[in-house]
């Protein structure tokens, strides 16, 4: 009876019928069905919204970006022609804005506007970004990528002296601060607390590419801080757009780029100073050293030393910018500029080859570009760079970042949609499954 009343076994279960898609008998537990078609739709419209937003917004910023190009752009690839005598090597000028100096100079690639009987560029030149043009008139002859932004060197310095040039006298007396001795690079060899005067700097700056003169000029003109704001501002009343600017000694440093375009604009403005003209003239100085004695300097720009009727101006290397060099030279009564940036360290030549062909190619070549006049006094102009913040973001990168977040509303709403439908797809799948497994 108490058997009866307490089993020790349960009773056994009805068996349940077997579910169609699991054969009688199989002893396998059942499987759920594949997702529907409405699950796979969803899936397809995720899949495709996510590569979409990249791809799009890739195509919004090449087709807005003008010519604002980062430090390491593609290598240009073939030729092609626009409007009959324009050559462009890499991509043709984008739509949208037209590039400060005219729209052939948006290209990546090479413009030259000659005729049948124009000499040919020269081959060989290792520059990721160039441009030629006369002093005078700014007409550009040539360009590589001129609005390329690559990382300056020591060209910067040209801009560091056009800035401090007209408000530090050259007889104004300049004791040399520990820090000043300290700055990394390139050096002439100033002492700590010795006295100098600033058109002793302001050589060694633009001979030697002294860092630490440079460090010591900013001091005496408010402090490198002062001195980098005040070259900002210099770079946006000559329209140099593409110029940012962290030191003055043209040290790499996150967002401190240029252009071969703002290179020449900077050149251009600085060899109107007739200061400036002499200093980068010099071939040969000295600087004072304690004990009466003194330092012998030599000119680093070998353009200056190597090509006839070469005028100066400013060279520059580091490993991660590669040889920078703007160097201008007069023959026939005519001024030629060339920039170079990221070029081969050994880089003269290649400045002496383009000039060489922009004095040969007068009156053969239209000009393809035009190097803009600064504002006019009194006209506002903004500071398209922060003045004294070494990090952050480019101001192309940051262009390219507000597009892709411009775009990026439009499809999440596509994205949204599809992913709910493959969740409700599955949930519907599962609930079925369910449904049967019970009944």
């Amino acid at each position: 009876m108490l058997s009866a009343l307490f089993p020790s076994q349960r009773p056994p279960l009805a068996r349940r019928p077997p579910l169609p898609s699991q054969p009688a008998g199989s002893g396998q537990p059942p499987r759920p069905r594949r997702a529907g078609p409405i699950a796979l739709l969803g899936l397809v419209v995720l899949a495709g919204t996510l590569l979409l937003v990249p791809a799009t917004s890739g195509l919004a910023t090449a087709a807005a970006g003008g010519s604002a190009r980062l430090s390491g752009s593609a290598p240009v690839g073939g030729s092609a022609r626009l409007g009959g005598s324009a050559r462009l090597g890499g991509s043709a000028p984008v739509s949208g804005p037209v590039p400060l100096g005219g729209p052939l100079l948006g290209t990546s690639g090479t413009a030259v506007a000659g005729t049948p009987g124009t000499p040919r560029l020269p081959a060989g030149v290792t520059a990721r970004g160039w441009l030629l043009a006369d002093l005078a008139t700014g007409q550009v002859l040539a360009a590589h990528d001129a609005h390329g932004r690559f990382l300056p060197a020591s060209t910067l310095k040209i801009l560091t002296a056009l800035t401090l040039i007209p408000r530090l006298p050259p007889a104004r007396v300049v004791s040399v601060s520990r820090a000043d001795v300290a700055v990394p690079g390139s050096k002439v060899g100033l002492v700590a607390r010795q006295r100098y005067t600033v058109g002793q700097l302001l050589t060694a700056l633009l001979v030697v590419s002294a860092n630490d003169a440079g460090d010591a000029l900013a001091s005496s003109a408010g402090g490198v801080p002062r001195t980098v704001a005040l070259m900002s501002q210099q770079a946006a009343a000559l329209q140099a757009r593409d110029t940012g600017v962290r030191n003055v000694t043209g040290l790499d440093a996150p967002g401190q780029l240029t252009s071969a375009y703002d290179l020449a604009l900077i050149a251009r403005a600085a060899m109107k100073l007739p200061a400036f003209r002499h200093y980068v003239a010099i071939r040969s100085s000295s600087v004072p050293a304690p004990g009466h004695r003194s330092i012998a300097i030599g000119n680093h720009d070998k353009l200056l030393w190597n090509y006839p009727g070469a005028i100066g101006i400013k060279n520059g290397y580091t490993v991660a910018a590669g040889g920078t060099l703007v160097g201008a030279a007069v023959r026939g009564g005519r001024t030629l500029v060339v920039t170079l940036l990221h070029a081969n360290a050994r880089n003269w030549p290649e400045a002496a080859a383009l000039l060489s062909w922009g004095f040969a190619a007068d009156g053969h070549v239209a000009p393809v570009g035009q190097l803009v006049d600064p504002v006019q006094p009194g006209q506002r102009v903004a500071t398209l760079v922060p003045a004294a913040h070494p990090a952050g973001r480019t101001a192309v990168r940051t262009a390219s970042v507000a597009r892709q977040l411009h775009l990026t509303p439009v499809l999440l709403p596509v994205a949204a949609a599809g992913l709910l439908l493959a969740v409700a797809a599955a949930v519907c799948r599962t609930r079925r499954y369910s449904r049967r497994r019970l009944s």
